[in-house]
C-alpha cells in the first residue's frame, strides 16, 4: 500500500476508533449516573436525587408534566419520604449520541414485591463540568413483550 494511501486510512480510522472508545465511556458514565440516581431514590436521599436533575428538568406524571428541579423534587417528595421507596429501577439500556450530549436510558420499574410495574425512560444531558443530568423523565406500563416469564 502507498504511504499516501496508509497514512489516508490512519486518518479515517484512528478517529472512528476514538470515538468508539469515547462513546462505550460515555455509555458507562450514564448508566453509573442512572445506578446512582435510583440508589439516591432507595436511600431515600432527596439532596442527591435533586443533584441529578437538571435545573430545566421536565418529568412527565400522571398528574402532568414537571418542570424544573424544584417541581420534580416538590411532587417526588412524598415518594422521596415514604418510610419504604414505593417502586425502584434500574438501567439496562443506556444509548448515546455521536455527539455525546445526550443519552438515553431505560429499564424495568419494579413494586416493592418486586414484580415488573413498568418501564422507565429517562434522556441525560452532559453539563460543560461533564456531569450528566436528566433532563427528561417518563414511565410506562409494562409491554406483554417486556415481562418475565
Amino acid at each position: 500500500m502507498p504511504r499516501s494511501a496508509g497514512l489516508a486510512l490512519f486518518t479515517l480510522l484512528v478517529p472512528a476508533g476514538l470515538a468508539a472508545q469515547a462513546s462505550a465511556a460515555a455509555v458507562r458514565e450514564v448508566f453509573v449516573a442512572e445506578s446512582t440516581f435510583a440508589a439516591s431514590f432507595a436511600r431515600r436521599d432527596t439532596a442527591a436525587f435533586a443533584a441529578l436533575l437538571a435545573p430545566d428538568a421536565v418529568f412527565f406524571g400522571r398528574d402532568g408534566a414537571m418542570h424544573g428541579r424544584a417541581a420534580v423534587v416538590e411532587r417526588w417528595r412524598p415518594l422521596l419520604t415514604a418510610a419504604q421507596p414505593p417502586f425502584s429501577w434500574k438501567p439496562v439500556s443506556v444509548e448515546v449520541l455521536g455527539t455525546g450530549a445526550l443519552a438515553h436510558s431505560s429499564g424495568p420499574v419494579y413494586d416493592p414485591d418486586g414484580t415488573q410495574t413498568g418501564t422507565f425512560n429517562s434522556i441525560w444531558r452532559k453539563e460543560p463540568d461533564g456531569r450528566w443530568l436528566v433532563v427528561f423523565d417518563k414511565g410506562c406500563p409494562v409491554c406483554d413483550c417486556e415481562r418475565k416469564p
